[in-house]
């Protein structure tokens, strides 16, 4: 038996247990590779909450974290072969199940955090976390984790500055084409590793949000952030097709109210987390924070828009509306 069917089986023996004790309640299991103390496990526990006071009780969620039940690429695979009830992923490694992520992935296509809220929050964003329904899962709510950026060690003040430098990436193909174009060498590796992988010098560079400097304590490794700001790629919490087409109407509702509650509690939540975790990143690990001139970066990621858009007419669809929504 794999580690991840190991890892299952147990969950499932946690889950039965849980069950035996409240047999009027169904336990959604949702699994996600942060640790207890990230601000989206948090969002995801409330929302757990949230779905309880709204059923009186008939569902609820058990959240899972540290990869518990397998990494994000297994847990998807879990949650399509309705062999799991929910996940958190993110729209780059989601892209690989469902190509109307890739809108969203795209460098520098929200212009402020203004921009991206109007988009997760509205029609657009609606259309997106629909449009898995024929690919076994469904997304229910966005979850910010803010702009990413690369951090490694040495600064990055230009895309001159990664010409040659091996950049952990996502699984994503976005994320691969954009280091590509902007000079770097892009190597996929498992987020649970990237630590040692930073550490021994497999990789020179990262990108991600701040909290991964302090949270995954990446700033004991990697000494410079540059402050690029280059995509806003949020969580997505998605629930496995099987399991929503067993719920009543009433509970679906309650889900998606559950969710929207999450989404904004997220929201509200999570700028002062990234703020923190720059302030404890400076001062008690001692990285080193530089800002960037963002138009060179933005020049040299220009090609992506029409090789995205070239996927499918529903992906040139989205960046439009994307797009427009700044306007």
């Amino acid at each position: 038996m794999t580690t991840i069917w190991r890892k299952f089986a147990l969950s499932a023996v946690v889950l039965a247990a849980s069950t035996a004790l409240t047999q009027a309640e169904t336990v959604l299991r949702l699994s996600h590779n942060n640790p207890a103390d990230h601000p989206t496990h948090i969002s995801m526990e409330f929302m757990g909450k949230r779905l309880s006071d709204l059923t009186g009780g008939e569902l609820s969620i058990q959240v899972f974290p540290n990869a518990e039940l397998g990494n994000q690429r297994e847990s998807m695979e879990l949650v399509q072969n309705c062999a799991l009830e929910m996940a958190r992923s993110n729209a780059s490694e989601l892209e690989a199940f469902e190509p109307a992520y890739s809108a969203m992935n795209l460098p520098y296509i929200f212009k402020s955090e203004e921009h991206f809220n109007k988009v997760v929050s509205g029609e657009v964003g609606q259309k997106i976390l629909n449009a898995s329904a024929d690919n076994g899962f469904l997304g229910v709510a966005f979850l910010t984790e803010g702009a990413r950026s690369f951090y490694g060690n040495k600064p990055i003040h230009s895309p001159d500055d990664l010409k040659g430098v091996k950049v952990r990436v996502q699984p994503s193909p976005s994320a691969i084409r954009m280091v590509e174009l902007l000079g770097g060498s892009p190597t996929p590796i498992d987020w649970g590793e990237l630590y040692s992988a930073l550490q021994q010098g497999v990789v020179d560079a990262a990108e991600n949000n701040p909290t991964a400097l302090t949270n995954a304590r990446h700033g004991e490794v990697a000494k410079f952030f540059s402050l690029d700001e280059h995509t806003m790629i949020p969580s997505v919490v998605v629930i496995s097709k099987c399991t929503w087409d067993g719920m009543t109407p009433d509970q679906q509702a309650a889900m998606r109210q559950a969710a929207s509650e999450a989404q904004e509690f997220h929201r509200q939540n999570w700028n002062k987390t990234a703020d923190a975790a720059i302030k404890q990143a400076e001062t008690e690990m001692e990285v080193n924070v530089n800002t960037v001139e963002k138009a060179p970066f933005i020049s040299a990621v220009q090609p992506m828009y029409a090789e995205v858009a070239a996927k499918s007419p529903l992906v040139a669809e989205l960046i439009s509306e994307i797009q427009a929504i700044a306007q």
